[in-house]
C-alpha cells in the first residue's frame, strides 16, 4: 500500500445546529435586500440590487431555491423551509437539515475533487441559508434522460463520485476518532434519515395516507403487499440502512440530483442536494441511482418511438457506473487506505482478496437497495417524472408493473443475483416486454 500523508480536513469540525431564532423565510422581494447584504454576493452579481433579476426554481419538495442574475454574474440561493413543502405545515422539519446539506458539500468537495458539486458562496447557519453557484447551462439529468438525450459521461461520474465520497468517508480511508466524530455529527440529521426509513422500507408495504401510485397498478400492489417474502426482506434491509454507519452517504442520490450540460464532447455533471447526508451503508447511494436507470429503462417503451434502442442504452449506462465504481474503488483500496479497517499488517498478501470480497457485498447491497427505492418510487410519495407523465394510465400502468416485478426480485433475491451485469440482463428481459 502507497504510503499518504495524514488527512487534514473539514471533518475536524464536525456539522455544528444553530439557533434559528432570527430565521424569516427569503422571498422573492426580500431577497434582493437580503444578498446585497453579502458582500461577496453583492459583488459577484453587481450593479444595483433594484436590478437584478429573481426567480424561484425549486421543484417543490422541500426548499426555495431562487437563481437571481446581475449584470456581472449570477447565483443559486437555497433556503430550507421549517415544513416539508410538497405536503405543507402539517409535516414539520427542521432547518438544521440545511447544516447537513452544507456540511455534505464542502466534504463532496474535497473528496471527489472540484468541479462535480456547487460552488459554495456563502452560508447563513441561522437563515438555513446556502449561497452556491448557479448552474447555469445545465439541465436535471433526470429530464435529459426523458428527452433521450445521451450523456455518454453521467454514469461513469457518478460511479468515481460514489466511490471517492464513500471510500473517503469510511474507516479505510479515515482514523477511527475522526470517523467516529463524523458519523456522529452528522447523527444528528436523524429527522431526514427518518423520511428515508418511512418512505423506502415501510409506508409502500402498507395502507398509508401518503401513497400515490397509479389505480390500476393496485392488483400488483395487493401482490406484493401479500408477499410475505418480500415483506421480511424489506425489513432486513431497512434494518441495513438504521445500523450500518459505514460512510458518509449523499442519501439521495439519484437521475434528479445530478445536472449535466449538454451532450457532447464538453460534458459536465455536478452533483447536487444532499440534505439526506448521513453515515450508512455504501451500497445504498450506488443502488439509488441504478435503480433511477432502470425505473427510466421501465418508462421507455410509454414514451414510444424507437424505445427499444433508448433503453439498450440506458441498461448500458447501469454496468459502465458499477464499473466505473469498482476501478475508482480498487484504486483507492491500493493508494488511500490509511484507515484501521482492512489493514495490511493483517491481511498480507490478501489485499486484493478482500478489496474483491467487499465490493461482492456492495454491489449486493446496491441491488437490494435499488429494488427498495424503485417500489418506493412507484406505490409511494413523490414519483419520478420518468413514469409520471406517462398517458394513457393504462399505458403508465404496464410499465410501472413490470419496473414493480423487477423490484421484487431485487428486494428479494439480490445475494443470488449478485451481479449489476445480471440485473440489467433481468432487466432486459422484464422491462422490455410489450404485451
Amino acid at each position: 500500500m502507497d504510503q499518504v500523508s495524514p488527512l487534514t480536513d473539514v471533518r475536524t469540525t464536525p456539522p455544528r445546529v444553530p439557533s434559528f431564532a432570527d430565521y424569516a423565510p427569503l422571498s422573492v422581494a426580500e431577497a434582493p435586500a437580503r444578498l446585497a447584504a453579502l458582500p461577496g454576493i453583492a459583488a459577484r452579481l453587481g450593479g444595483d440590487p433594484s436590478a437584478w433579476s429573481i426567480s424561484e426554481v425549486g421543484d417543490g419538495n422541500l426548499n426555495f431555491v431562487y437563481i437571481v442574475n446581475g449584470p456581472d454574474g449570477s447565483v443559486c440561493a437555497k433556503q430550507a423551509l421549517p415544513y416539508l413543502r410538497l405536503v405543507g405545515e402539517s409535516w414539520p422539519l427542521p432547518l438544521s437539515r440545511a447544516v447537513f446539506e452544507h456540511a455534505a458539500l464542502v466534504r463532496q468537495a474535497q473528496d471527489a475533487g472540484p468541479g462535480l458539486v456547487p460552488d459554495v458562496l456563502h452560508f447563513e447557519a441561522g437563515q438555513a441559508l446556502i449561497v452556491m453557484e448557479n448552474l447555469a447551462g445545465h439541465v436535471i439529468w433526470r429530464q435529459a434522460l426523458i428527452d433521450r438525450q445521451r450523456h455518454e459521461t453521467a454514469a461513469p461520474v457518478l460511479g468515481r463520485f460514489c466511490a471517492d465520497t464513500l471510500f473517503k468517508s469510511s474507516d479505510l480511508a479515515l482514523d477511527p476518532t475522526t470517523r467516529k466524530r463524523e458519523m456522529a455529527g452528522f447523527a444528528a440529521n436523524d429527522a431526514l434519515c427518518q423520511i428515508s426509513e418511512d418512505l423506502i422500507f415501510t409506508d409502500p408495504y402498507h395502507d398509508h395516507p401518503g401513497n400515490d401510485f397509479t389505480p390500476e397498478l393496485a392488483p400488483i400492489v395487493d401482490e406484493m403487499r401479500a408477499d410475505a417474502a418480500w415483506r421480511m426482506a424489506i425489513q432486513d434491509w431497512k434494518w441495513a440502512f438504521m445500523t450500518r454507519a459505514e460512510a458518509l452517504l449523499h442519501g439521495d442520490l439519484h437521475s434528479g440530483s445530478a445536472m449535466v450540460t449538454p451532450a457532447g464532447s464538453d460534458e459536465r455533471v455536478r452533483i447536487i442536494d444532499p440534505e439526506f447526508a448521513f453515515y450508512g451503508p455504501m451500497g445504498f447511494d450506488v443502488g439509488a441511482v441504478l435503480a433511477n436507470l432502470w425505473l427510466n429503462a421501465a418508462s421507455q417503451p410509454g414514451w414510444g418511438g424507437d424505445w427499444r434502442a433508448q433503453q439498450d442504452w440506458v441498461l448500458a449506462q447501469t454496468t459502465q457506473m458499477w464499473d466505473a465504481f469498482t476501478g475508482r474503488f480498487s484504486e483507492l483500496w491500493r493508494t488511500a487506505r490509511r484507515g484501521e479497517a482492512m489493514v495490511d499488517r493483517v491481511l498480507g498478501q490478501a489485499g486484493p482478496e478482500a478489496c474483491a470480497a467487499m465490493l461482492a457485498r456492495i454491489q449486493v447491497d446496491a441491488l437490494g437497495f435499488a429494488g427498495a427505492k424503485m417500489t418506493r418510487r412507484i406505490v409511494g410519495l413523490a414519483g419520478v417524472a420518468d413514469l409520471a407523465r406517462l398517458e394513457p394510465p393504462a399505458t403508465r400502468a404496464a410499465c410501472e408493473a413490470r419496473a414493480l416485478r423487477m423490484a421484487g426480485h431485487l428486494v428479494k433475491e439480490a445475494r443470488s443475483i449478485a451481479s449489476v451485469a445480471a440485473a440489467t440482463d433481468m432487466a432486459r428481459d422484464m422491462l422490455g416486454e410489450t404485451q
